[in-house]
């Protein structure tokens, strides 16, 4: 019978193979009362032997969800971005729902793009990842009734937002480094218009400010990663050269080790290896995991129906010294 079938099996074609009615297998299929044990089993073994499978879309968009959200965020190839990903997985499944994601590669036009493509395909509920600050392209989606939430860094609209402690973190960073005896802090952050390296760069000064130390901006550099270790080169050769130095995040990190500077340094956002290194990289740890299973946990909730004003959740950072960020000013 398996074989004069062409194309995906129906309910319909097992209900002739097992020679019973077509709302016997509908029962069935749906675990519904009805059906005695015997002519179960034998409709389950039909749909065994013909590999039928329910569809779940028809099955959900009668209830009238689609049991998919969608996920924007900023490169699905960065650590920090794929363990957002993976935990907001997580949380989807036991949820019985799938996940679409798409990277913005923070181009706010492409973040449109992405999010309205997801509308279209009428997910349930969004998390994005802001690559910018005007998200009134979102507002008809959430008048219709869409679910949507904001992680990493706040967006434009009112809705439920989950970040890190982006200041309070540096904070801690830098005046680790100064009481570790440095006075010359370089602060290398990206590029200004992202949130978070701006939150970054307000900690940075206030831990220089509350310390008595005054900024000095030709140790500050604000730019994409690629352009960090020639910032921190034109710093070092300059007359009075930086003693350590604070890079606000992974990539900036692994950007200034790769010049061979081995400055004391204390970086924010933890890496693969960074603890097997000598001396191992002191950092700002984040909690990507726990960002990405907070923000799809309030998704979840507002998707089934939670009232209230739009939460402001702000996650802990953790100082984790290894050695370089202990190291005192060189002689």
């Amino acid at each position: 019978m398996a074989d004069s079938i062409r194309g995906r099996p129906t309910m319909k074609d097992v209900a002739v193979a097992a020679g019973v009615a077509l709302k016997t297998v509908s029962r069935v299929v749906n675990e519904e009362p009805g059906v005695n044990s015997a002519t179960a089993e034998h409709v389950l073994s039909v749909i065994e032997r013909l590999g039928y499978r329910r569809n779940e879309s028809a099955r959900v968009l009668r209830r009238g969800r689609t049991a998919s959200i969608g996920l924007v965020i900023e490169d699905v190839a960065d650590p920090f971005y794929s363990g957002i990903s993976r935990a907001v997985e997580d949380v989807a499944l036991r949820h019985g729902s799938l996940v679409l994601s798409a990277s913005s590669g923070e181009e706010p036009r492409r973040e449109r793009e992405l999010v309205l493509t997801f509308c279209s395909r009428r997910v349930d509920g969004l998390i994005i990842v802001p690559a910018g600050s005007d998200h009134e392209y979102l507002r008809p989606e959430l008048n219709a009734g869409i679910a949507a939430v904001f992680a990493d860094r706040p967006g434009g609209l009112d809705v439920d937002t989950v970040t890190c402690d982006n200041k309070g973190g540096t904070y801690a960073g830098v005046s680790h480094l100064i009481r570790h005896g440095h006075r010359r802090v370089a602060f290398l952050g990206d590029s200004a218009s992202i949130f978070t390296a701006t939150e970054r760069l307000y900690g940075y000064r206030r831990a220089l400010g509350d310390a008595g130390l005054a900024a000095d901006e030709s140790l500050i550099a604000m730019g994409p990663a690629g352009q960090a270790g020639a910032a921190l080169s034109r710093m070092l050769s300059g007359d009075d050269p930086p003693t350590a130095v604070f890079t606000g995040n992974g990539r900036i990190t692994v950007a200034v080790l790769r010049t061979g500077h081995r400055l004391p340094m204390v970086g924010f956002d933890d890496f693969e290896l960074a603890d097997l290194l000598i001396p191992g990289v002191t950092v700002v740890a984040q909690d990507p995991a726990g960002l990405g299973r907070t923000a799809a946990e309030l998704l979840f909730r507002r998707i089934a129906g939670k009232p209230g004003v739009a939460e402001r959740i702000v996650l802990p950072t953790r100082l984790i010294p290894r050695g370089s960020g202990e190291l005192p000013p060189r002689a």
